[in-house]
């Protein structure tokens, strides 16, 4: 008896710390697993804090982009000979209803072989390059720049459309999904709606129910497929066919 105790005894215990290559390979599994950790994290975790943010915003479908200078450019007139006179012409537009744009303007090239001979008082020409500065423009902002150009024989041998260099619009607009004002208002508006007891208790049903049905069914159906039966095996494979049919 003492033999066997002494030998319990002596008998070698399993090391409490890793050692050296067990961290090694621990370290090694951790950062293989990493990135599949954080893609999960951001794929749960994104969504929540983006719903989070919107809900303390007073956002609509006409929100969702930010506010810009749209700006269509065209060329009115003939310009058949040398000397003819036509009138370019800059449409601008606030694309948002509600949001202002703040130092606003655009640049442009005018196309070679156009001279300008009457600009907007907006407007400055160096060279090539218009530029013009409209300020602060409000919501629903609409207006119109009117360029006379003159025609000369480089621009009728080699026409270019004043298109095909798109001006080029800046500014600054303040996006409401991005600055940091929030409001209760979303809350107020789901809570006071007539709508918010009829559509939370039928949630509660779904939830209640569909969760307790399934579960009982479920049970049911796991309790009779493992008795003896004629066809069990056949009615095992219907269960279990839509999950091979994924």
């Amino acid at each position: 008896m003492s033999d066997m105790t002494d030998k319990a005894e002596t008998a070698p215990k399993p090391p409490k710390t890793y050692g050296r290559m067990a961290r090694r390979e621990m370290r090694f599994a951790y950062s293989m697993l990493a990135p599949t950790f954080l893609i999960v994290l951001a794929v749960v975790l994104l969504p929540l804090i983006a719903n989070f943010w919107i809900s303390f915003k007073p956002v609509t479908l006409s929100d969702l982009r930010a506010p810009e200078l749209n700006i269509n450019e065209r060329l009115r007139g003939d310009l058949e000979q040398a000397g003819d006179t036509a009138e370019l012409e800059y449409r601008l537009r606030n694309t948002s209803q509600k949001a202002s744009i703040y130092q606003a303007g655009f640049v442009d090239i005018i196309p070679d072989g156009l001279e300008v001979s009457g600009l907007d008082e907006r407007c400055t020409l160096s060279g090539r390059k218009l530029t013009c500065t409209l300020g602060d423009l409000p919501e629903k902002f609409r207006d119109r720049i009117r360029l006379q150009v003159i025609a000369d024989t480089a621009y009728l041998t080699s026409p270019e459309n004043p298109r095909d260099s798109a001006a080029a619009a800046f500014g600054k607009s303040d996006n409401i999904l991005t600055n940091f004002s929030f409001t209760l208002d979303n809350f107020k508006r789901i809570f006071s709606s007539p709508d918010f007891w009829k559509v939370l208790r039928v949630t509660f049903y779904y939830t209640v129910f569909g969760t307790a049905s399934a579960l009982v069914l479920g049970l049911f159906a796991a309790q009779l497929l493992n008795q003896n039966f004629r066809g069990r095996s056949m009615l095992r494979g219907l269960f279990l066919f839509p999950m091979w049919h994924r």
